[in-house]
């Protein structure tokens, strides 16, 4: 006879502990609001995969102000612009003298490991390696949520209130029934391939690169460890591609009439990266609520997808707050229209910067000439170096 399923009741189900779904559960804590927290991977997984991160600082205050220990002030490294670089020319954007803002790069499994930290200092209920296997009366006041854990023991959650923080591939998202949900997306005929590689900084602020030969972007990680990707197909196999294959093909990405090289050296990663623009609407339904990955993604030209995670979770922490504080559901009636609002003006500036860089792949020479006129255009206007400036640093959270 099988065993019962033992029973949680908290106020917050979180499925998913990545980023948003720790932030969210810090949070909430320090408001005193009980949540328990449920992920399907184990720790050491998430904090070894290498994920790149560009956080607006508006993220970083999240992370700082709220009480998380401070590494992304001594181990990020703050960027006060960006190089778009066409016609073989560099062109710098100072985001400070025109917007007042700046960047960090800190990556997202390093934020994962400060985050899953806090929750253990504090002694959060977040709970790896267990599989979520059906989601429960989400359209009532007592939704529920069934897990098991790595031992086999099954669970059921009775919380106030389920949100899905899992990710692109959400389970939580996939149990919205279809009469309420519209999706959109685009998916992109073309691929990142990404290396990690023991060098020097080849510059100190990004490159985004517009080339005939693809687009490249050359990142920081650290003061010898550098990220870097050139446009690729996205079924390339990394297996062909030999060490001196890469520095040519990222080098001749790069070229130009000033002579500007990349510093070079052992190749330790290497990875193709598809990508694609999805939106879910609404973010929620009942008593559920998605956050980051689990209810939009963005391609990483904009480096929006974290930050926007972010912003998910600070909309729905303040509705929640209202909440369980006053009884009015008011806030968490409007979170989906209030996280859409940034979740589209993200998707246009991702949009944007990435057919603006890269290369057609049908190499069509009028797409490819009207690219070249637009960064032009972008680079000789104060107003349109803002934008991009504005954009790319983060708009207010709301």
């Amino acid at each position: 006879m099988a065993q019962a399923a033992r029973i949680l009741k908290t106020k917050v189900g979180i499925i998913g502990g990545g980023p948003a779904g720790l932030m969210l559960s810090h949070l909430l804590s320090k408001s005193g609001i009980e949540n328990i927290v449920v992920e399907m991977r184990d720790h050491e997984t998430i904090s070894n995969t290498h994920r790149a991160g560009i956080l607006e600082s508006q993220a970083v205050s999240m992370l700082t102000d709220s009480g998380v220990e401070g590494r992304v002030l001594t181990h990020g490294d703050e960027h006060a612009g960006i190089d778009l670089r066409f016609n073989g020319e560099s062109h710098p954007l100072d985001f400070r003298d025109l917007v007042d803002a700046t960047v960090t790069l800190y990556a997202q499994n390093e934020v994962f490991v400060d985050l899953a930290a806090a929750r253990a200092r504090d002694n959060g209920d977040v709970r790896f390696n267990c599989e979520v296997t059906e989601i429960l009366d989400m359209e009532t006041s007592t939704p529920k949520f069934r897990f098991t854990d790595a031992e086999g023991v099954e669970f059921e959650v009775h919380a106030d209130v389920i949100v899905g923080a899992d990710g692109s591939r959400s389970f939580a998202r996939r149990q919205m029934p279809d009469s309420v949900k519209q999706d959109f997306k685009v998916t992109y005929p073309f691929a990142w391939f990404g290396i990690l590689t023991e060098a020097p900084k080849s510059s100190p602020e990004l490159i985004y690169a517009n080339s005939p030969h693809g687009f490249a972007l050359i990142s920081q990680r650290s003061e010898t460890v550098q990220r870097m990707y050139f446009q690729c197909d996205p079924n390339e196999n990394v297996d062909n591609w030999s060490e001196d294959r890469i520095w040519t093909e990222l080098n001749k990405r790069v070229a130009g009439p000033d002579g500007f090289e990349l510093k070079t050296g052992p190749i330790f990663d290497k990875t193709v990266l598809g990508f694609r623009s999805f939106v879910r609407q609404p973010l929620s339904h009942g008593r559920m609520f998605l956050i980051g990955d689990a209810g939009h993604t963005v391609p990483p030209t904009g480096a929006k997808g974290l930050n926007l995670a972010f912003a998910d979770v600070k909309v729905l922490f303040e509705a929640l707050d209202s909440f369980f504080s006053t009884g009015s559901d008011k806030l968490l009636g409007g979170y989906s229209d209030l996280a859409l609002k940034r979740v589209w003006k993200a998707q246009n500036f991702s949009y944007w910067m990435t057919s603006m860089l890269h290369t057609p792949v049908d190499a069509d020479p009028f797409m490819a000439q009207r690219a070249l006129g637009e960064l032009d255009t972008v680079t000789s206007s104060r107003y349109g170096m803002q934008y991009l400036a504005e954009s790319y640093t983060g708009w207010p959270h709301s």
